[in-house]
């Protein structure tokens, strides 16, 4: 019998900064995952710690564009029409917490969170020796379409009240700072953010770190999870773990485990998206990610000269078959703007992203079992906010004062 004072299932970003930062509280802690560490979620992603993004990604309010979207006539997000059924009281609920006024709620909630991400992330990575990662070149936010730099201008002037940091670049400036770009009549440079040369290379120096002091990486599957008088228990490859305490950090999975212990009626929903290499043409490179904003795909510079093209987002369910459709077209817009050279993958990556209503994630204690804590749902931000939560979690299982207040988080908010 393995015994520990804590397991933390999930090894993704936000489960190993959690082992992290309860490790640093003195626990004794145990990570859990079926896989390697960031094989799933963490593995893809535009390796952003988005800083300035104190408001979530809403549901659009145009009803003009919600009618080219019915029609899958954007590129930024698509979706299954076999699997609208199930996905339209998740889309309806995200219309609702949409509105302003509860936007404006969600994004005072989140910005504790939002304004300590880097922060918290630089702290590990000094630990890790992993700041070489990180990029403090922030991101731009192209544009094509006069109408929508407007738009993306008007956004970028809410968010300065923050304290945030923007330039705004026209053509010239544009080409000035990205010469490779070949499209564009301007870009919002958000100043604030970091970005990360290679995402999972982070989540594997975490848990290097990690295992260096003392924490134990154990294969095993969430599903074996079962609550008993001493605590919780887990089946592992290397036999029965028992502990205390339990952190579930499952991401897209989490709907799962939260069925098998009672909590029903949680409207979670999964965005898929995908993302492929590519080498480069002519020396051509970038200093920073860059979202084309009117085409919907991000293109990221990555470890030893690779681009990763992203796209936006596809509903669809979790296990669906991948449809490869938004990454076909997304580099074929790619390849108009930036000079990619030839494919690295023989298939795009595909990954799910674990997400709820309100765009915030679900953090704190489970209402009716005693030392089980919720850890999920963070969205489009796992890796922006995997250092934070780890520490808002963290303080509140130690009993500390909370640097922010956990309320709004909690998944009692579902009812």
């Amino acid at each position: 019998m393995i015994r520990k004072d804590v397991a933390v299932l999930g090894a993704g970003i936000v489960g190993v900064a959690a082992a992290l930062q309860l490790q640093s509280r003195g626990r004794n802690v145990a990570l859990i995952d079926r896989r390697g560490a960031g094989e799933e979620t963490s593995f893809g992603n535009a390796g952003i710690i988005e800083r300035a993004s104190i408001f979530p990604y809403l549901f659009p309010r145009d009803w003009i564009k919600l009618a080219v979207y019915a029609v899958n006539g954007l590129n930024e997000a698509r979706y299954n029409w076999r699997d609208l059924p199930g996905f339209a009281p998740f889309l309806w609920r995200y219309f609702l917490e949409s509105a302003p006024r509860r936007a404006l709620d969600h994004a005072l909630s989140i910005r504790p969170l939002i304004e300590a991400c880097l922060d918290e992330h630089e702290k590990l990575m000094a630990q890790a020796n992993m700041l070489p990662l990180l990029r403090k070149t922030g991101w731009l936010k192209l544009f094509r379409d006069p109408r929508s730099f407007e738009e993306g201008r008007a956004a970028a002037e809410a968010i300065k009240p923050f304290g945030l940091h923007v330039d705004f670049l026209d053509a010239a400036a544009l080409r000035d700072i990205e010469p490779s770009l070949r499209e564009g009549i301007g870009a919002v440079h958000y100043l604030d953010p970091a970005s990360l040369s290679d995402p999972q290379a982070l989540t594997l120096g975490y848990l290097k770190l990690f295992e260096a002091r003392g924490g134990r990486f154990l294969t095993g599957d969430a599903a074996t999870l079962l609550p008993c008088a001493q605590g919780f228990g887990v089946e592992t490859a290397e036999g029965p773990l028992l502990a205390r305490e339990a952190v579930l950090c499952l991401g897209p999975w989490s709907d799962l485990a939260l069925a098998r212990l009672g909590y029903q009626n949680i409207p979670f929903a999964v965005k898929r998206g995908y993302h492929r290499h590519f080498s480069t043409q002519d020396g051509a490179s970038l200093g920073r990610p860059v979202l084309d904003t009117d085409r919907g795909y991000l293109l990221a510079p990555m470890t030893r000269g690779k681009i990763r093209l992203t796209t936006g987002a596809e509903f669809a369910r979790r296990d669906s078959a991948p449809d490869y459709s938004q990454i076909e077209q997304s580099e074929i817009y790619a390849r108009k703007l930036f000079p990619l050279g030839e494919r690295i993958e023989e298939k795009p990556w595909m990954g799910r992203r674990p997400c709820l209503p309100d765009m915030l994630p679900v953090l704190g204690e489970a209402p009716r079992h005693k030392g089980l804590w919720f850890n999920f749902g963070h969205q489009h931000h796992g890796l922006t906010l995997a250092a934070v939560c780890g520490r808002l979690l963290a303080e509140m299982m130690a009993n500390e004062t909370p640097f922010a207040d956990p309320t709004p988080f909690s998944i009692e908010r579902f009812g």
